[in-house]
C-alpha cells in the first residue's frame, strides 16, 4: 500500500449535482430553481429573518430588559457550610483557599458569605463580603470577619 493507491472509503463521497449543463444531464432548463419568482433569479439571497412580508418574529417579540455591565456575581456560601468545612479539615481559620480545597469554591470566585444555618464554634472567616446577619452570627462567637 502506498499514496499512489489510496482511494476514499466506499459510501464517503458523492459525486457533485452539477446544474445548468442542457437537457440531457436532467438538470438544465431551470437548474433545479423551478419557474419564476424570486428564488429563481440570479443574485437572490434571503435577508435573515425575513418572512416573506409578514411582520418578523424578531419585531414581534418585545424587547425586555438589560443586561448590567458592572454587575459582581458572589458564590453563595451559608455558615452551616463554613461549619462543615471547618469541622471535617479541623480549621479555625476560613479563608478562600480552604474552600478551594474543600471543593466549594473555584479560584476566580468571589465568596459572599450568608447567615443560613446555625455556627456553633468560633471561626476566623475571610471573604470577599458577608451579610448582615452572617457577620453577626460569626462576632456572636467572638469570631472575625475580614474582607479581601
Amino acid at each position: 500500500m502506498n499514496l499512489s493507491n489510496l482511494k476514499p472509503a466506499e459510501g464517503s463521497t458523492k459525486t457533485e449535482k452539477r446544474i445548468g449543463r442542457g437537457q440531457g444531464s436532467g438538470r438544465g432548463g431551470t437548474s433545479t430553481r423551478g419557474h419564476k419568482g424570486q428564488k429563481s433569479r440570479s443574485g437572490y439571497s434571503r435577508k435573515i429573518g425575513f418572512e416573506g412580508g409578514q411582520m418578523p418574529l424578531q419585531r414581534v417579540v418585545p424587547k425586555m430588559g438589560f443586561k448590567n455591565i458592572n454587575r459582581v456575581e458572589y458564590k453563595a456560601i451559608n455558615l452551616d457550610v463554613l461549619e462543615n468545612v471547618a469541622a471535617k479539615n479541623n480549621l479555625t481559620v476560613i479563608d478562600k483557599e480552604s474552600l478551594i480545597k474543600a471543593g466549594i469554591a473555584s479560584k476566580n470566585d468571589r465568596i459572599k458569605i450568608l447567615g443560613g444555618g446555625t455556627l456553633t464554634k468560633k471561626l476566623d472567616v475571610k471573604a470577599s463580603a458577608f451579610s448582615k446577619s452572617a457577620k453577626e452570627a460569626i462576632e456572636k462567637l467572638e469570631g472575625t470577619t475580614e474582607i479581601l
